[in-house]
């Protein structure tokens, strides 16, 4: 299964690179993944192989009209007609980890409670490569959850520097 992944994964490289828009398809499945995970009613739709799969298909591209590329829509689009709704997170990891090792980069996952503007993300990204070492790429998920500032994943390592980290060690220390 993990060769399949990859190679659907490397499939999606090769075509959004040839196209010359790899990191705006890059940018696009990334957060249609997170959409997809973090929402059960349209995971279980897309996957659904009772529905014909021009249903599918038609749910993909009522949900990215005119908010991402024709290209990044028809990719997913590909994907949910061949049965790999399920496996469409893995996949665009996979794709962000291959995109981000060809500009020597690491990716840094970022949950954040707002949406990061330029500045913010410019000092995050500094912050994170003084404190893994490494060069890094943020995919910064609005996540409600996170109460004040945010939490960041750079491989194995977990940076949790919300409110109510700092409050739990607050708690600790009294």
């Amino acid at each position: 299964m993990a060769d399949r992944i990859d190679g659907y994964a490397q499939g999606i490289f090769e075509i959004a690179r040839a196209e010359g828009s790899l990191e705006k398809v890059e940018n696009e499945l990334f957060q249609f993944s997170q959409l997809f995970q973090g929402n059960e009613q349209l995971r279980e739709k897309l996957t659904d192989q009772t529905l014909p799969v021009e249903k599918r298909q038609a749910i993909v591209e009522d949900l990215l009209d005119q908010k991402a590329l024709s290209l990044t829509a028809n990719l997913i689009s590909f994907l949910v007609g061949t049965g790999r709704a399920r496996e469409l997170p893995e996949i665009v990891n996979r794709l962000v980890e291959r995109a981000a090792a060809e500009r020597q980069r690491e990716v840094a996952e970022v949950r954040a409670a707002v949406p990061l503007d330029d500045e913010q993300r410019r000092r995050l990204t500094e912050a994170l490569e003084k404190a893994t070492g490494k060069k890094v790429e943020l995919k910064v998920l609005v996540d409600p959850s996170v109460l004040g500032g945010v939490v960041a994943r750079v491989g194995d390592t977990v940076i949790d520097g919300t409110v109510r980290r700092r409050l739990d060690q607050l708690r600790e220390t009294l």
